[in-house]
Order: structure tokens, then sequence, then C-alpha cells
């Protein structure tokens, strides 16, 4: 049984609240990677509501928490640029993480996606470390027809991402989506070679009217729980995040990491993928969220 089926039972498998309720839900949201400290909050303002509406029906009660979730995840401000125009001369979008979460398919994705609403996107192959990681954006290219800027392995991230802002700008459409290395970088590696990006960026493309703006999205992988909001922590400690992507989400995916990100970061989920098609990932709906996680 999946976690949301779990939910389930546990508010449907009864017909009044009993002595332990509270702390028994508290236990099963920790199983399902809730962090103690939220789930504590969590449970506590539940129990405060159900005290104050005197509700005794477990199926009200589970109304109300549904409600408590969504609020949680509205709290970080989901809307942050999920299909946000983009400024009127360049956007980077910059896909952060560590490897084997999915980064170079979900820069197809997101590039297919924004290609599919009239967009013309450049992929940039800024993944110059990972042995055949340039390969694999170039295949996702050539079956998309969305153009990819590669350079050697080894070779300089930002110069790839100025080669892909300039293809980007010479086609009429400033948004690139660029692949970066996976390893997990220490704080001062991760930020100086993001803000050279940045430096490359404004020095060689400044002039009257230019506006960047790069958008840093960390991706994560929904079946690793606790591990990818610490995974998280680091990345955003470094380099201030806008958002969250989530790969691999299925109904294997206990998803309380998703609140923990919310409460515990203020980072918001902007997409989740459900899939391995190109089509297969969604923006992230607050309230179809908490009533999936709820059961």
């Amino acid at each position: 049984m999946n976690f949301a089926g779990r939910l389930r039972e546990f508010f449907g498998s009864r017909d009044a609240l009993p002595g332990d309720f509270f702390d028994a839900l508290g236990d099963l949201l920790v199983e399902g990677d809730f962090g103690p400290g939220p789930a504590m909050k969590l449970v506590e303002r539940l129990e405060q509501l159900s005290k104050k509406e005197k509700i005794t029906d477990p199926a009200v009660l589970r109304e109300r928490f549904t409600a408590l979730l969504a609020e949680e995840l509205l709290s970080a401000d989901p809307d942050a640029l999920v299909e946000q125009e983009p400024p009127p001369t360049l956007t980077v979008i910059l896909l952060l993480g560590v490897n084997g979460v999915g980064k170079t398919t979900t820069a197809a994705k997101l590039a297919a996606r924004y290609r599919d609403r009239g967009k013309k996107p450049v992929l940039a192959a800024a993944d110059t470390f990972r042995a055949g990681a340039v390969d694999q954006l170039k295949i996702h290219g050539e079956k998309l027809k969305i153009r990819v800027v590669a350079h050697r392995q080894g070779g300089d991230p930002a110069a790839v991402v100025y080669d892909a802002a300039e293809a980007a700008l010479a086609g009429g459409n400033g948004l690139i989506i660029a692949d970066t290395a996976g390893r997990m970088h220490t704080k001062s590696a991760l930020v100086e070679e993001l803000k050279k990006i940045d430096r490359v960026l404004q020095q060689k493309l400044e002039k009257p009217g230019f506006s960047l703006r790069c958008v840093k999205w960390l991706v994560l992988d929904a079946t690793t729980g606790r591990n990818a909001l610490a995974q998280a922590e680091v990345f955003h400690g470094a380099v201030d995040l806008e958002g969250v992507i989530l790969t691999k989400y299925d109904s294997s995916a206990r998803g309380g990491v998703v609140f923990s990100l919310a409460s515990e970061l203020k980072l918001p989920v902007v997409f989740l993928c459900d899939g391995e098609g190109y089509h297969h990932i969604k923006p992230f709906n607050p309230g179809d969220f908490a009533k999936q996680f709820a059961g």
C-alpha cells in the first residue's frame, strides 16, 4: 500500500477519535518523510483546530488536514516562475543537483514543454564533467529537434552557456535551459561556478536595454525521501535557489519531503516529473498534491 493509501486507511478506519489519534498521526507522517519538527507542528495545528471546532468525525478532520497541507505548500510561493514569460532579453534556467537525479532528462522535458508553448529554447550542455552527459543531451536535442550547444568534455561551463546565449538571441528567443555538473559541490566551488556564468553573460552581452535573469532550480529524486531535503539544504545554502523540480514521482514516493521543503526551507516545488516521456512533466499544484497525499 502506498503512503496515501495508509493515510486514507488511518482516517477511515475509525468512527471516532481515540486518545492516541494525534500521536499516531505524527508517527505516520514521520514515516512519510516529514521531518519530526514539521510533523509535530502540523499535528499540533490540527489538534488545536479539532478542539476549537469540536470535531469528532475523522472524515471531517481529514478535510481540515488536507487544507492545512495545502496552506503549508502555498506558504512557499509555488507560483514562482513556473510559466512566466521570459524577460525581454534573456532567461537562463540553470538546473542543479547531484548525479543520478535526472537533470539531463529534466532539461529535455522542460525544453519540450516550452517549445510546445511557442518558445524556441536552446539547451546548453554545461555538464562538461560527467562522461556521456553531453552526448545524452545531444540525443535528446535530436529527438526533439531543439538546438543543443555543447563543447568538449572537461570544457568551461560558463563558455558553453555563453555560446548558448548567443545562439538563443540570434534565433530571436532568449531562453536557455542549462544542464549543469552533478557532483556535490563545496559551497565555495558552486558559488564561484555560478558567479562565473553570470559574469561572463553580463560582460559579453551587456548593452543598452539588455536584461538577464538566471533562474536556479534544484532537481531532486522524489524516491530518496529525507536525503533529498539534505541535498536541498546544501544547494540552497550556497546559491539561494528559486525552486525545486521533483523527478521519479509516482505512487512509491511517500511525498512528505515536499512539505519539508516548504516548511523548513521555504522552497516551492515548481514541477513534478512522473514518467520517462517528454510530456511527463507538469506544474506543481499545491491543492491537488495535498489531496493526493492525504489519500
